[in-house]
Protein backbone atom coordinates (compact mmCIF):
# COMPACT_ATOMS: atom_id res chain seq x y z
CA UNK A 1 0.00 0.00 0.00
CA UNK A 2 0.89 3.06 -1.16
CA UNK A 3 0.39 6.92 -0.18
CA UNK A 4 -0.20 8.04 -3.36
CA UNK A 5 -0.69 6.90 -6.85
CA UNK A 6 -0.77 9.56 -9.90
CA UNK A 7 -2.77 8.02 -12.50
CA UNK A 8 -2.08 8.56 -16.71
CA UNK A 9 0.62 10.77 -16.41
CA UNK A 10 2.43 12.08 -19.74
CA UNK A 11 6.65 12.60 -19.04
CA UNK A 12 8.62 15.18 -20.20
CA UNK A 13 10.68 12.81 -22.14
CA UNK A 14 7.20 11.91 -23.64
CA UNK A 15 6.45 8.95 -22.27
CA UNK A 16 2.57 8.55 -21.69
CA UNK A 17 -0.30 6.68 -19.80
CA UNK A 18 2.07 6.73 -16.71
CA UNK A 19 1.76 6.18 -13.01
CA UNK A 20 3.36 7.37 -10.80
CA UNK A 21 3.29 6.01 -7.15
CA UNK A 22 4.30 7.70 -3.63
CA UNK A 23 5.64 6.37 -0.77
CA UNK A 24 6.88 8.64 2.43
CA UNK A 25 7.48 11.66 0.84
CA UNK A 26 9.55 10.21 -2.29
CA UNK A 27 9.13 8.33 -5.62
CA UNK A 28 8.27 4.39 -5.13
CA UNK A 29 7.88 3.07 -8.73
CA UNK A 30 7.19 4.63 -11.87
CA UNK A 31 5.93 2.81 -15.20
CA UNK A 32 2.66 2.16 -17.36
CA UNK A 33 -0.43 1.48 -15.02
CA UNK A 34 1.02 0.17 -12.16
CA UNK A 35 -0.76 -2.49 -10.94
CA UNK A 36 -0.65 -1.44 -7.01
CA UNK A 37 -3.23 0.05 -4.54
CA UNK A 38 -2.76 4.17 -2.74
CA UNK A 39 -4.36 5.64 0.59
CA UNK A 40 -5.05 7.91 -2.75
CA UNK A 41 -5.23 8.04 -6.09
CA UNK A 42 -4.92 11.42 -8.70
CA UNK A 43 -5.92 10.80 -12.38
CA UNK A 44 -4.43 13.48 -14.19
CA UNK A 45 -6.10 12.32 -17.69
CA UNK A 46 -2.86 12.89 -19.78
CA UNK A 47 -1.81 16.02 -18.28
CA UNK A 48 2.74 16.57 -18.32
CA UNK A 49 3.76 15.61 -14.68
CA UNK A 50 7.40 17.09 -14.58
CA UNK A 51 9.81 18.00 -11.45
CA UNK A 52 9.34 21.28 -10.36
CA UNK A 53 10.69 24.46 -11.42
CA UNK A 54 13.92 25.83 -10.22
CA UNK A 55 15.63 29.48 -10.04
CA UNK A 56 19.12 29.44 -10.60
CA UNK A 57 19.22 33.03 -10.61
CA UNK A 58 17.12 35.32 -8.48
CA UNK A 59 17.60 38.54 -5.76
CA UNK A 60 14.77 37.80 -3.08
CA UNK A 61 16.07 40.45 -0.66
CA UNK A 62 15.07 43.44 -3.93
CA UNK A 63 11.18 41.47 -4.06
CA UNK A 64 8.47 43.60 -4.53
CA UNK A 65 10.15 46.53 -3.69
CA UNK A 66 9.10 48.23 -7.12
CA UNK A 67 8.67 52.17 -6.52
CA UNK A 68 10.27 52.37 -3.07
CA UNK A 69 11.49 55.07 -2.71
CA UNK A 70 10.75 56.01 -6.65
CA UNK A 71 10.72 54.49 -9.46
CA UNK A 72 13.75 53.79 -12.11
CA UNK A 73 12.89 56.54 -14.64
CA UNK A 74 15.41 54.99 -16.96
CA UNK A 75 14.98 51.89 -16.75
CA UNK A 76 18.67 50.95 -16.30
CA UNK A 77 20.92 48.60 -14.53
CA UNK A 78 22.73 51.66 -13.39
CA UNK A 79 20.10 53.64 -11.87
CA UNK A 80 18.83 50.28 -10.47
CA UNK A 81 21.69 49.66 -8.78
CA UNK A 82 22.10 53.38 -7.78
CA UNK A 83 18.39 52.95 -6.52
CA UNK A 84 19.19 50.07 -4.44
CA UNK A 85 21.58 51.87 -2.43
CA UNK A 86 18.49 54.65 -1.71
CA UNK A 87 15.91 51.66 -1.02
CA UNK A 88 18.54 49.74 1.51
CA UNK A 89 18.71 52.58 4.56
CA UNK A 90 14.70 52.20 4.53
CA UNK A 91 14.28 48.71 5.06
CA UNK A 92 13.36 46.81 7.69
CA UNK A 93 14.06 43.22 8.49
CA UNK A 94 10.27 42.69 9.16
CA UNK A 95 9.32 44.55 5.44
CA UNK A 96 12.36 42.35 4.05
CA UNK A 97 10.60 38.88 5.71
CA UNK A 98 7.51 39.63 4.63
CA UNK A 99 7.83 40.80 0.88
CA UNK A 100 9.73 37.27 0.57
CA UNK A 101 7.28 35.07 2.20
CA UNK A 102 4.85 36.86 -0.44
CA UNK A 103 7.11 36.31 -3.33
CA UNK A 104 7.57 32.16 -1.71
CA UNK A 105 3.80 32.04 -2.01
CA UNK A 106 3.61 33.29 -5.82
CA UNK A 107 6.20 30.59 -6.25
CA UNK A 108 4.32 27.47 -4.59
CA UNK A 109 1.50 28.28 -6.53
CA UNK A 110 3.85 28.25 -9.86
CA UNK A 111 5.32 25.19 -9.05
CA UNK A 112 8.35 26.82 -8.11
CA UNK A 113 9.96 24.83 -5.26
CA UNK A 114 13.85 25.99 -5.41
CA UNK A 115 15.39 29.29 -5.97
CA UNK A 116 19.16 30.05 -5.30
CA UNK A 117 18.90 33.84 -4.06
CA UNK A 118 21.46 36.43 -4.27
CA UNK A 119 21.53 38.50 -1.38
CA UNK A 120 23.49 41.91 -0.55
CA UNK A 121 26.15 41.76 1.88
CA UNK A 122 27.20 45.65 1.60
CA UNK A 123 25.38 46.95 4.29
CA UNK A 124 26.74 46.45 7.48
CA UNK A 125 23.98 45.28 9.34
CA UNK A 126 23.17 42.36 7.23
CA UNK A 127 19.77 42.84 7.83
CA UNK A 128 18.99 41.43 4.59
CA UNK A 129 21.05 38.14 5.45
CA UNK A 130 19.50 37.60 8.49
CA UNK A 131 15.72 38.40 7.24
CA UNK A 132 16.35 35.90 4.16
CA UNK A 133 17.83 33.51 6.93
CA UNK A 134 14.84 33.48 8.44
CA UNK A 135 12.79 33.18 5.32
CA UNK A 136 14.90 30.08 4.77
CA UNK A 137 13.77 28.38 7.90
CA UNK A 138 10.51 29.33 7.40
CA UNK A 139 9.88 28.19 4.36
CA UNK A 140 11.75 25.10 4.21
CA UNK A 141 8.70 22.56 4.67
CA UNK A 142 8.12 23.16 1.02
CA UNK A 143 10.35 25.27 -0.85
CA UNK A 144 14.56 25.03 -1.19
CA UNK A 145 15.45 28.54 -0.97
CA UNK A 146 19.67 28.72 -1.05
CA UNK A 147 21.41 31.81 -0.68
CA UNK A 148 24.27 33.32 -2.35
CA UNK A 149 26.57 36.15 -0.04
CA UNK A 150 26.58 39.03 -3.27
CA UNK A 151 28.81 41.96 -2.60
CA UNK A 152 26.78 44.44 -4.54
CA UNK A 153 28.53 47.10 -4.79
CA UNK A 154 32.05 45.20 -5.42
CA UNK A 155 33.98 42.77 -2.59
CA UNK A 156 36.91 45.87 -3.19
CA UNK A 157 35.29 48.67 -3.94
CA UNK A 158 33.15 48.61 -0.95
CA UNK A 159 35.51 49.03 2.50
CA UNK A 160 33.63 47.38 4.21
CA UNK A 161 32.30 43.88 2.14
CA UNK A 162 34.85 41.40 2.68
CA UNK A 163 34.38 41.79 6.87
CA UNK A 164 30.69 41.67 5.88
CA UNK A 165 31.09 38.79 3.39
CA UNK A 166 32.96 36.15 6.43
CA UNK A 167 30.21 37.02 8.62
CA UNK A 168 27.27 36.32 6.22
CA UNK A 169 28.77 32.94 5.66
CA UNK A 170 29.65 32.68 9.07
CA UNK A 171 25.98 33.35 9.88
CA UNK A 172 24.91 30.19 7.35
CA UNK A 173 24.62 31.82 3.54
CA UNK A 174 25.50 28.70 1.32
CA UNK A 175 26.71 30.27 -1.40
CA UNK A 176 29.99 31.91 -2.51
CA UNK A 177 29.13 35.70 -5.01
CA UNK A 178 30.77 37.79 -6.22
CA UNK A 179 30.55 40.93 -9.12
CA UNK A 180 33.71 41.03 -10.71
CA UNK A 181 32.87 43.75 -13.62
CA UNK A 182 31.07 46.04 -10.95
CA UNK A 183 34.95 46.77 -9.36
CA UNK A 184 37.20 49.81 -9.83
CA UNK A 185 39.39 48.10 -12.71
CA UNK A 186 39.72 45.07 -14.62
CA UNK A 187 42.42 44.04 -12.56
CA UNK A 188 40.98 44.34 -9.25
CA UNK A 189 37.69 42.43 -10.83
CA UNK A 190 40.01 39.29 -11.72
CA UNK A 191 41.73 39.89 -8.19
CA UNK A 192 38.25 39.28 -6.44
CA UNK A 193 37.62 36.44 -8.78
CA UNK A 194 40.81 35.50 -7.03
CA UNK A 195 40.15 35.73 -3.77
CA UNK A 196 36.32 34.83 -3.59
CA UNK A 197 37.55 31.03 -5.27
CA UNK A 198 40.38 31.06 -2.97
CA UNK A 199 37.96 31.37 0.03
CA UNK A 200 35.11 28.94 -1.34
CA UNK A 201 37.90 26.52 -1.86
CA UNK A 202 38.88 26.75 1.87
CA UNK A 203 35.36 26.44 3.10
CA UNK A 204 33.87 23.51 0.29
CA UNK A 205 31.37 25.95 -0.48
CA UNK A 206 29.65 26.46 -4.29
CA UNK A 207 30.44 29.61 -6.48
CA UNK A 208 28.29 31.65 -8.68
CA UNK A 209 29.17 34.85 -9.85
CA UNK A 210 27.57 38.21 -11.46
CA UNK A 211 29.94 37.96 -14.60
CA UNK A 212 30.47 40.41 -17.24
CA UNK A 213 27.20 41.69 -17.02
CA UNK A 214 28.09 44.52 -19.68
CA UNK A 215 27.91 45.38 -22.99
CA UNK A 216 31.97 45.21 -23.38
CA UNK A 217 33.66 42.58 -25.20
CA UNK A 218 36.78 43.57 -23.21
CA UNK A 219 34.97 42.05 -19.72
CA UNK A 220 36.37 38.89 -19.63
CA UNK A 221 35.83 37.68 -15.97
CA UNK A 222 34.41 34.00 -17.07
CA UNK A 223 38.29 33.35 -18.35
CA UNK A 224 39.48 34.01 -15.25
CA UNK A 225 36.68 32.05 -12.77
CA UNK A 226 37.61 29.09 -15.20
CA UNK A 227 40.93 29.35 -14.54
CA UNK A 228 40.52 29.28 -10.88
CA UNK A 229 37.67 26.86 -10.67
CA UNK A 230 40.42 24.77 -12.64
CA UNK A 231 43.38 26.16 -10.21
CA UNK A 232 41.46 24.90 -7.40
CA UNK A 233 40.05 21.97 -8.04
CA UNK A 234 35.83 23.51 -8.01
CA UNK A 235 34.95 21.76 -10.95
CA UNK A 236 31.33 21.27 -10.97
CA UNK A 237 30.90 23.97 -8.05
CA UNK A 238 30.65 27.09 -9.89
CA UNK A 239 28.67 28.96 -12.28
CA UNK A 240 29.22 32.41 -13.93
CA UNK A 241 25.63 34.37 -14.15
CA UNK A 242 24.79 36.46 -17.02
CA UNK A 243 27.96 36.61 -18.88
CA UNK A 244 26.25 39.19 -21.30
CA UNK A 245 29.56 40.35 -22.53
CA UNK A 246 29.93 37.38 -24.85
CA UNK A 247 26.86 38.04 -27.22
CA UNK A 248 29.59 41.26 -28.08
CA UNK A 249 32.76 39.26 -28.25
CA UNK A 250 34.48 38.24 -31.34
CA UNK A 251 33.57 34.54 -32.73
CA UNK A 252 37.66 34.03 -32.65
CA UNK A 253 37.54 34.82 -28.60
CA UNK A 254 34.80 32.91 -28.05
CA UNK A 255 35.92 29.68 -29.99
CA UNK A 256 39.12 29.88 -27.03
CA UNK A 257 36.58 30.33 -24.31
CA UNK A 258 33.91 27.94 -24.75
CA UNK A 259 36.14 25.16 -24.06
CA UNK A 260 38.10 26.68 -21.11
CA UNK A 261 34.63 26.92 -19.78
CA UNK A 262 33.67 23.58 -20.38
CA UNK A 263 37.10 22.16 -19.11
CA UNK A 264 36.58 23.94 -15.80
CA UNK A 265 33.16 22.43 -14.73
CA UNK A 266 31.97 25.90 -15.19
CA UNK A 267 28.43 26.21 -15.31
CA UNK A 268 26.25 29.22 -16.94
CA UNK A 269 23.31 30.89 -15.84
CA UNK A 270 21.41 33.10 -18.15
CA UNK A 271 18.67 35.55 -16.98
CA UNK A 272 16.47 36.25 -20.81
CA UNK A 273 13.52 38.83 -18.91
CA UNK A 274 16.46 41.10 -17.62
CA UNK A 275 19.19 40.39 -19.80
CA UNK A 276 17.28 41.50 -22.57
CA UNK A 277 15.85 44.90 -20.77
CA UNK A 278 19.00 45.90 -19.43
CA UNK A 279 22.05 45.37 -22.31
CA UNK A 280 21.98 46.72 -25.43
CA UNK A 281 21.11 50.58 -23.77
CA UNK A 282 23.73 52.65 -25.16
CA UNK A 283 23.13 51.02 -28.93
CA UNK A 284 20.74 52.71 -31.35
CA UNK A 285 20.42 50.43 -34.45
CA UNK A 286 21.09 47.54 -35.26
CA UNK A 287 20.58 46.67 -31.32
CA UNK A 288 22.15 43.87 -29.67
CA UNK A 289 19.91 40.88 -27.88
CA UNK A 290 21.81 41.21 -24.43
CA UNK A 291 21.74 37.42 -23.58
CA UNK A 292 24.86 35.47 -23.65
CA UNK A 293 25.15 32.68 -25.98
CA UNK A 294 23.11 29.83 -25.26
CA UNK A 295 23.12 27.79 -27.91
CA UNK A 296 26.78 27.86 -28.31
CA UNK A 297 27.73 27.20 -25.13
CA UNK A 298 24.75 24.19 -24.81
CA UNK A 299 26.50 22.51 -27.66
CA UNK A 300 29.94 22.79 -26.10
CA UNK A 301 28.93 20.46 -23.30
CA UNK A 302 28.10 23.60 -20.93
CA UNK A 303 25.12 23.27 -18.40
CA UNK A 304 23.01 26.52 -19.29
CA UNK A 305 20.52 27.38 -16.37
CA UNK A 306 17.92 30.35 -16.71
CA UNK A 307 17.14 32.60 -13.68
CA UNK A 308 14.29 34.65 -12.88
CA UNK A 309 16.84 37.75 -11.99
CA UNK A 310 14.43 40.20 -10.72
CA UNK A 311 10.18 40.74 -9.99
CA UNK A 312 8.80 44.09 -9.04
CA UNK A 313 12.40 45.66 -7.52
CA UNK A 314 14.43 48.52 -8.68
CA UNK A 315 15.72 47.03 -11.88
CA UNK A 316 12.54 45.32 -13.07
CA UNK A 317 9.09 46.32 -12.74
CA UNK A 318 7.51 43.13 -14.32
CA UNK A 319 7.20 39.46 -13.39
CA UNK A 320 5.32 37.06 -11.68
CA UNK A 321 7.32 34.22 -10.25
CA UNK A 322 6.39 32.27 -13.36
CA UNK A 323 9.90 29.92 -14.84
CA UNK A 324 7.86 29.42 -18.07
CA UNK A 325 7.70 32.50 -19.05
CA UNK A 326 11.50 32.80 -18.23
CA UNK A 327 11.93 29.62 -20.29
CA UNK A 328 9.91 30.64 -23.28
CA UNK A 329 11.65 34.53 -23.24
CA UNK A 330 14.71 32.69 -23.70
CA UNK A 331 13.66 30.11 -26.71
CA UNK A 332 12.65 33.40 -28.42
CA UNK A 333 15.90 35.61 -27.69
CA UNK A 334 18.32 32.83 -28.56
CA UNK A 335 16.25 32.00 -31.43
CA UNK A 336 16.01 28.13 -29.99
CA UNK A 337 12.89 26.97 -31.73
CA UNK A 338 13.97 23.57 -33.17
CA UNK A 339 12.28 20.31 -31.05
CA UNK A 340 14.99 19.62 -29.37
CA UNK A 341 15.97 23.26 -28.54
CA UNK A 342 12.64 24.38 -26.83
CA UNK A 343 12.94 21.23 -24.43
CA UNK A 344 16.71 22.43 -23.59
CA UNK A 345 14.93 25.48 -22.64
CA UNK A 346 12.51 23.81 -20.44
CA UNK A 347 15.35 21.66 -18.79
CA UNK A 348 16.54 24.76 -18.10
CA UNK A 349 14.54 25.84 -15.57
CA UNK A 350 14.25 22.33 -14.18
CA UNK A 351 16.40 19.43 -14.39
CA UNK A 352 20.11 21.62 -15.33
CA UNK A 353 18.77 24.40 -12.80
CA UNK A 354 18.73 21.72 -9.84
CA UNK A 355 21.92 20.13 -11.00
CA UNK A 356 24.10 23.52 -10.89
CA UNK A 357 22.42 24.07 -7.56
CA UNK A 358 22.91 20.34 -6.41
CA UNK A 359 19.75 19.37 -5.27
CA UNK A 360 19.50 15.87 -3.68
CA UNK A 361 16.65 13.71 -4.83
CA UNK A 362 15.22 16.08 -7.63
CA UNK A 363 14.06 14.57 -10.87
CA UNK A 364 11.16 11.57 -11.67
CA UNK A 365 13.13 8.33 -10.94
CA UNK A 366 12.40 6.06 -7.86
CA UNK A 367 14.11 7.51 -4.80
CA UNK A 368 13.34 11.27 -6.07
CA UNK A 369 11.55 12.99 -3.73
CA UNK A 370 7.49 13.32 -5.07
CA UNK A 371 8.11 17.14 -5.81
CA UNK A 372 5.82 17.57 -8.68
CA UNK A 373 4.14 19.88 -10.54
CA UNK A 374 1.16 18.14 -13.01
CA UNK A 375 1.00 21.30 -16.14
CA UNK A 376 -2.39 21.70 -18.24
CA UNK A 377 -0.64 20.80 -20.69
CA UNK A 378 0.35 17.63 -23.16
CA UNK A 379 3.81 18.18 -23.48
CA UNK A 380 6.70 20.37 -22.57
CA UNK A 381 6.58 22.45 -25.89
CA UNK A 382 2.82 22.64 -25.34
CA UNK A 383 3.35 23.96 -21.48
CA UNK A 384 6.02 26.61 -22.81
CA UNK A 385 3.47 27.37 -25.70
CA UNK A 386 0.87 28.63 -23.38
CA UNK A 387 2.49 29.12 -20.02
CA UNK A 388 0.19 26.00 -18.82
CA UNK A 389 -1.28 26.31 -15.54
CA UNK A 390 -0.63 24.23 -12.31
CA UNK A 391 -3.23 22.21 -11.75
CA UNK A 392 -1.40 20.83 -8.84
CA UNK A 393 1.74 20.83 -7.10
CA UNK A 394 3.42 18.36 -5.00
CA UNK A 395 5.91 18.51 -1.90
CA UNK A 396 7.06 15.10 -0.57
CA UNK A 397 3.95 13.71 -1.87
CA UNK A 398 1.40 16.06 -0.30
CA UNK A 399 -0.38 18.64 -2.87
CA UNK A 400 0.55 21.94 -1.08
CA UNK A 401 -1.53 24.28 -4.40
CA UNK A 402 -4.09 23.59 -6.87
CA UNK A 403 -5.52 25.48 -9.57
CA UNK A 404 -8.18 25.38 -12.18
CA UNK A 405 -8.06 24.83 -15.96
CA UNK A 406 -7.77 27.72 -17.79
CA UNK A 407 -11.02 27.64 -19.81
CA UNK A 408 -13.17 29.88 -21.10
CA UNK A 409 -17.19 30.26 -22.52
CA UNK A 410 -18.02 31.40 -24.88
CA UNK A 411 -21.36 32.70 -25.82
CA UNK A 412 -21.06 33.81 -29.73
CA UNK A 413 -23.89 34.70 -32.44
CA UNK A 414 -24.28 31.32 -33.75
CA UNK A 415 -21.22 29.57 -31.56
CA UNK A 416 -20.96 28.57 -28.28
CA UNK A 417 -19.25 26.09 -25.88
CA UNK A 418 -15.82 25.85 -23.97
CA UNK A 419 -12.71 27.20 -25.65
CA UNK A 420 -9.77 25.10 -25.05
CA UNK A 421 -6.53 26.11 -25.91
CA UNK A 422 -4.79 22.85 -26.29
CA UNK A 423 -4.30 21.42 -29.70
Amino acid sequence: MTDLIIRNARLPDGRSNIDIAIADGRIFALAPRLPLTANAELDVAGNLVTPPFVDAHFHMDAVLSYGIPRVNQSGTLLEGIALWGELKPQLTQDAWIKRALRYCDWAVARGLLAIRSHVDICDDRLLAVEALLEVRRQVAPYLDLQLVAFPQDGLLRSPTAMDNFRRAIGMGVDVVGGIPHFERTMAEGAESVRLLCEFASAKGLRVDMHCDESDDPLSRHIETLAFHTQRLGLQGRVAGSHLTSMHSMDNYYVSKLLPLIREAGVAVIANPLINITLQGRHDSYPKRRGMTRVPELIAAGIDVAFGHDCVLDPWYSLGSGDMLEVAQMGLHVAQMTGQQAMQQCFAAVTDVSARILGLEGYGLEPGCFADLVVLDAGSVIEALRLRSARRYVLRRGQIISQAPAPHAQLSLPGRSGIVDFRI
